[in-house]
């Protein structure tokens, strides 16, 4: 692999376009008021997924790049999802009608740091406030080192079908440098109960480029990992942005892989899981052959939205909780990032929308090619912009990052379509970026591209 375009590419700083537009061209002025007008229109036979925030952990990761606060006692927790309970009873009186609900994904933080009985109270709130499909689907983040046997049974009770479980890497060196120190047999025991209590997909995140990792030690966690078998993995590289993140000063600049190494270790997971039958998908997700998300990578019909590579076919999304950023036909919206001015706006009776941005069509246009470079390596321009007022000219004509990619041998495009070859897959947000009309604007902070 050219270490040139490593450098070129690799370490520029871009989203990972798990939106479009991304975070960063968000504004104070889409509000309350939008967001409920938005709830509103919502058409009512058109099914929805749920994002719901749980801000909270009891140790802090120092890789972390997440909204998340240590409590080391349950009642700020208690307090936080007293708040949540009334900001579900908010939206659904927004809406004005019965929201139908295909997916539910609990994140953070830590959710299930929430109490078992705590957490069936609030899948009960849920249900009672929208309408469960029959075979609406359940999933949650777990870390391993705090799942008591107790909250393995709330999850199954409230049908929790899919676990995502921080994982990282295996490698003691590694776990001391990010203080997250968690054993293949605890790992492998939250496996087992999960499994018995119902949980039909589990899904491991792994991490490169965290210190002192090396190629090997990547290696070593992959083949640990797959003794246990999980359906999926979600593999991704450390963001480094310790002006942003404080506590990842905690960890020494000097012992973080360059770029090179970065990418030696991501292809090195890459091959390992390949070679032990698990199906690529996109950039950095993998699985199982009979999974549902290695059929829709078949079929061309895999989608990308803030849960990275998904199945998750819904329009809509509702975030609740602090931070939460939900999507809408408008566009999106972003709940109060801060938890105390999340709560008091929500204890006040208003919807916590801090910021958001309503799209355009040509917004919906470039979102559109976005995905399918992110999805599948390739897009066709002339089926995308059919019937949409716009023309691929009007997207190549002028582009120099588009210019610079072709010349360097990254992309290729010909009749239309444009496809990244098979080398240089690993560049993929370069590539996306090309098609993003706010990249380079100042003050956008992203994470390294490989």
């Amino acid at each position: 692999m050219s270490s040139h375009l490593v450098a070129k590419y690799g370490e520029a700083r871009l989203p990972r376009y798990t939106s479009y537009p991304t975070a960063p061209a968000f504004s104070s002025a889409i509000g309350p008021d939008a967001y409920a007008q938005a709830l509103a229109n919502l058409e009512q036979d058109q099914p929805v997924s749920l994002y719901l925030h749980i801000p909270y952990c009891r140790s802090m990761c120092w890789y972390c790049g997440c909204h998340t606060t240590i409590s080391r006692q349950d009642r700020p927790v208690l307090e936080y999802l007293d708040v949540l309970h009334q900001e579900i009873e908010l939206v659904a009186f927004a809406a004005h009608k019965p929201i139908m609900v295909k997916n539910v994904h609990f994140g953070g933080g830590t959710p299930t740091i929430v109490r078992p009985d705590e957490f069936r109270v609030l899948i009960k709130k849920l249900r009672g406030a929208f309408d469960f499909q029959y075979d609406c689907s359940v999933a949650i983040e777990i870390d391993p080192r705090t799942l008591s046997e107790e909250m393995v049974a709330a999850l199954g009770e409230s049908g929790v079908d899919r676990a995502s479980l921080g994982v990282q890497s295996f490698d003691p060196v590694v776990q001391a440098a990010i203080n997250r120190k968690q054993s293949v047999e605890q790992t492998s025991t939250a496996v087992s109960l999960l499994r018995a209590s119902g949980v039909s997909s589990i899904n491991f995140d792994l991490i490169y480029g965290l210190p002192h990792q090396t190629v090997q030690s990547c290696i070593d966690t992959v083949n640990a990992s797959i003794e246990m078998r999980p359906e999926r993995f979600a593999v991704f590289g450390y963001a480094h942005i310790p002006a942003f993140k404080k506590h990842q000063r905690l960890i020494d600049d000097a012992t973080l892989p360059g770029a090179d190494e970065r990418n030696a270790q991501a292809e090195a997971i890459a091959s390992a899981l390949v070679a032990a039958g698990y199906v690529r998908i996109g950039l950095d997700h993998f699985a199982l052959p009979g999974d549902t998300l290695s059929i829709a990578g078949s079929r061309g019909e895999v989608r990308r939205n803030f849960q990275g590579y998904t199945t998750d076919t819904c329009e809509t999304l509702i975030g609740l909780g602090a931070s939460a950023i939900g999507k809408l036909p408008m566009g999106y919206v972003q709940n109060e990032v801060a938890i105390g001015t999340y709560a008091d706006r929500v204890s006040s009776g208003v919807l916590a929308t801090g910021k958001g941005y309503r799209l355009t069509d040509e917004d919906r246009l470039r979102a559109r090619i976005i995905e399918r470079l992110m999805c599948d390596f390739s897009a066709d321009l002339n089926s995308i912009t059919e019937n949409s007022g716009f023309d691929v000219d009007y997207l190549l004509a002028g582009n120099d990052r588009l210019r610079d990619l072709t010349a360097d041998g990254v992309i290729a495009i010909n009749d239309g379509k444009l496809t990244v070859r098979q080398e240089s897959r690993f560049m993929i947000r370069a590539v996306a970026a090309a098609f993003d009309a706010y990249f380079g604007m100042s003050g956008r902070t992203h994470s390294k591209a490989a």
